[in-house]
């Protein structure tokens, strides 16, 4: 090889030589800065763990506090320890099996019996009498008290609470054959003040009405109010009294022109009666269950449920409150009736309510 092929192999030599190392330092530079910024970076990061770690421990805290401080019947204090007496609305039914099941095991040491009337059908006006007479602690109503019963018990030297604790309404059913798209409040009145006695007077067929109704002296629900001018006006002479709500469905069933009213929890799953839509006004018929309507063919395996909406939004024009009512006497029975109403004002008991079929307060 001469000397220029040498002097060329030489630099070309070098100039690798220099590349590489060139290469080499700005990755070693490289590495370097990379080193430098994630050490000036890592408190900032593990800082932002940190605070991601403490907000999950404190959503978790709060879900695990909201769950701890929800009432239970466990947390009600002062429960007396006996066993009491007490009755009613038959339109409470599902909350003695369900709720007051729940509140006998979870609060052993209380333990409640269910009492019928000796005369005269259970119901809301039969368990209020029993309580301003004695053969009651407290009794459960679908209806708020009177002017007449609150003076009994002023006469007897004690006083009346009622404390709502639930919603229902009072739905009117009829035969599953009767052809009527509703009735208004006014209309069902009237039918039981004899005034419309056919129901082609209300845009049904030429049928006869019959109907059935508790004992007013008995009655579980009302339709007059107490502000209305129709309270205390006599039944017509064709209503035909029944001794519960049972009675009553069972002879809807066999009367076509029939008609019933009580608490649409108690009638509305009952596969042998049709309820009817509702309304203050006819162009504003609002129906007391859930639509569409389970027909009697289909009622076996789907029940007709409460419709709870129009219930709270008061869009429903019959209401029935659901009250317990307590005797203001500074004895076991204030305290039983105070103790049995805030067990079912815990959360609780307005959930165990609602599987009741009903509607909460709270």
């Amino acid at each position: 090889m001469d000397n220029t092929n040498q002097k060329k192999a030489l630099i070309n030599g070098e100039i690798a030589l220099f590349l590489r190392g060139l290469i080499i330092g700005k990755v070693l530079t490289l590495m370097v800065i990379g080193g430098l910024l994630w050490w000036l970076l890592k408190p900032n990061l593990l800082s932002g763990n940190n605070v991601n770690s403490s907000s999950n421990q404190n959503l978790n805290a709060g879900s695990k506090n909201a769950s701890t401080n929800a009432s239970t019947f466990q947390t009600v204090a002062d429960v007396p320890t006996a066993s009491f007496n007490y009755g009613g609305s038959t339109a409470w039914a599902s909350i003695r099996q369900l709720v007051d099941s729940q509140i006998q095991s979870d609060r052993p040491e209380l333990q409640l019996r269910y009492i019928d009337p000796v005369n005269g059908s259970p119901g809301s006006s039969s368990g209020i009498r029993m309580l301003l007479d004695g053969k009651l602690d407290f009794a459960q109503s679908s209806r708020p008290l009177t002017d007449e019963e609150q003076a009994i018990a002023k006469e007897r030297g004690f006083t009346l609470e009622q404390r709502q604790v639930g919603m229902d309404g009072i739905a009117v059913v009829v035969n599953p054959s009767l052809n009527v798209p509703g009735l208004t409040v006014n209309q069902l009145q009237q039918i039981y003040l004899g005034k419309i006695t056919n129901w082609d007077q209300i845009g049904g067929p030429n049928l006869p009405i019959t109907p059935l109704s508790q004992r007013p002296e008995d009655a579980d629900t009302l339709i007059f109010p107490s502000n209305s001018d129709l309270k205390g006006q006599a039944l017509s002479s064709n209503v035909q009294y029944v001794y519960s709500t049972t009675e009553a469905v069972r002879q809807l069933s066999k009367t076509p022109g029939g008609v019933y009213y009580a608490s649409a929890r108690s009638v509305l799953p009952q596969c042998s009666v049709k309820a009817l839509p509702l309304g203050r006004t006819s162009n504003q018929l609002i129906p007391p269950y859930r639509t569409p309507l389970v027909s009697p063919e289909q009622c076996l395996r789907q029940r007709n449920q409460l419709n709870t909406q129009a219930i709270k939004n008061g869009s429903y024009p019959i209401i029935a409150n659901l009250f317990v009512i307590i005797k203001q006497n500074k004895g076991r029975e204030q305290r039983i009736g105070d103790a049995y109403a805030k067990l079912l004002l815990t959360d609780q008991g307005q959930k165990a309510i609602v599987q009741a079929g009903f509607v909460g307060v709270r």
